[in-house]
């Protein structure tokens, strides 16, 4: 018996651990990976190059997500956001580049885009992040869709699809499917004013790489993670919780902190828990995506006066130069099914077909092509918390709380950001368990 288990090895998992660790408490981790970090992960190639193949951006907002990083020992460096050049915009009427934002033709449409925007972070102050459900109006705006109240103050055909063309590159949701409290809580959740200020949410990256951040903390544990470790069921009680492994072999501990992405969570029995904490868990869903990352020798980008930096409504609704080279790509919600239903062998040219129309032909010829199909992992299923209209009263005041002596952490428990959502998360469970229990082991 063990004072607190912890499932999921990723940043939640891993910051609520440390931190139960260093209190004095006897911390035991199960990862069903064979490594630490989760929709974290980093690989070296060509002698030492580090590339991310899942998170890598935070920017100023995420305080938790950097006080980590200081911690750690680990540096900052600047991201995509100081690259110069043209931002590429694949629609399915053509190809554009612009240095100014979202192509917008004319006057009119750019004076309305800036309107609706100033409308949004208006209505956008009024909501509490930690507590959208006293909004006297949080029916009415959690039923809406983003989408749907763009066309209810009168927004033009452009703006609506400039902020769906955002929408699609973030790949957590199309707007027409995004509860507009959900995506207002999220804005003013960061102190955001717009649609998306990219110094708030992306300027900023782990010059090491963002996976060391889980590397290094990982190192911390040793000992303390167990891998290969599936879990199959969870049992609460007071009087001692009880977690079943896939293997059927059971743990025993005093406290339970998951910090396992709620999709997973939706496929392990969970028995002890109060049905409305269980329900709102329950209620929540992630988006299914998946992330490809192309390495050159060089920013062949450059090659047509591209800074790298896409966003679009084809099968990569986004990219982004992540390091001299290395091109990141999502495929969102929307268009992941294409790339499933594509035979696995043949996956890697329809993506290189994608960045040859966008970048010319040797963007089709990189060194190296990874894939992270993170919708149909099996330990991930999926990638952000996506919101659906509705959704946010389904969760209701629950969301990210706590049911002693089971605790939750975990991107999908907070409301901007991944990374710092599992950050902040995973230590605000530690701090919970800690200032519940008395743990004895010094």
């Amino acid at each position: 018996m063990t004072d607190v288990v912890v499932l999921g090895a990723g940043l939640a998992g891993l910051s609520a651990a440390r931190d139960l660790d260093r209190a004095g408490a006897d911390v035991l981790v199960l990862e069903a990976r064979d490594r630490v970090g989760g929709r974290v992960e980093q690989v070296s190639v060509d002698a030492g190059r580090p590339v991310q193949l899942g998170g890598e951006l935070v920017g100023e907002a995420h305080t938790s997500y950097l006080d980590l990083v200081a911690e750690l020992g680990l540096t900052l460096a600047s991201t995509y956001t100081a690259v110069e050049g043209a931002t590429t915009y694949d629609l399915v009427d053509g190809l554009l580049r612009s240095d100014d934002g979202f192509p917008l033709a004319t006057a009119e449409q750019r004076a309305d885009h800036e309107r609706v925007e100033r409308l949004f972070g208006e209505l956008a102050a009024t909501v509490d992040p930690d507590d959208p459900w006293s909004h006297p109006d949080a029916s009415r705006l959690d039923s809406a869709s983003w989408a749907s109240w763009l066309r209810s103050v009168g927004a033009l055909p452009s703006t609506v699809r400039a902020v769906e063309v955002g929408a699609l590159s973030l790949a957590a949701g199309s707007s027409e499917r995004t509860s507009l409290l959900a995506e207002l809580r999220k804005a003013v959740g960061v102190g955001d004013t717009g649609f998306y200020s990219y110094d708030l949410w992306e300027s900023m990256q782990v010059a090491e790489g963002s996976a060391e951040v889980a590397l290094r903390m990982g190192a911390e544990l040793e000992g303390r993670i167990r891998f290969a470790a599936e879990v199959a069921s969870i049992s609460v009680a007071t009087s001692g919780c009880r977690v079943t492994l896939a293997s059927g072999e059971e743990v025993g501990a005093e406290a339970v902190v998951c910090a396992l992405p709620v999709s997973v969570l939706h496929g392990i029995r969970i028995e002890g828990v109060a049905p409305e904490r269980l329900a709102s868990l329950r209620a929540q869903r992630q988006a299914r995506a998946a992330k490809v990352v192309t390495v050159y020798d060089r920013a062949v980008w450059a090659d047509v006066g591209a800074n790298g930096l896409s966003e679009g409504e084809q099968l990569l609704a986004s990219t982004w130069p992540q390091r001299p080279g290395v091109l990141s790509g999502l495929v969102p919600p929307e268009r992941v099914m294409w790339l499933l239903a594509t035979a696995e062998e043949d996956r890697e040219r329809v993506l290189h077909d994608e960045l040859v129309r966008m970048y010319g032909p040797d963007a089709g010829a990189p060194r190296h092509t990874f894939i992270r199909l993170w919708a149909t992992d099996p330990y991930t299923l999926g990638y952000t918390t996506q919101w659906w209209p509705g959704d946010v009263l389904r969760v209701g005041p629950l969301h990210g709380t706590h049911d002693p002596p089971f605790y939750v952490c975990g991107s999908d428990q907070w409301v901007a950001g991944y990374m710092e959502g599992a950050v902040r998360t995973g230590r605000g469970a530690a701090a919970a368990a800690l200032g519940k229990e008395a743990w004895t082991h010094a």
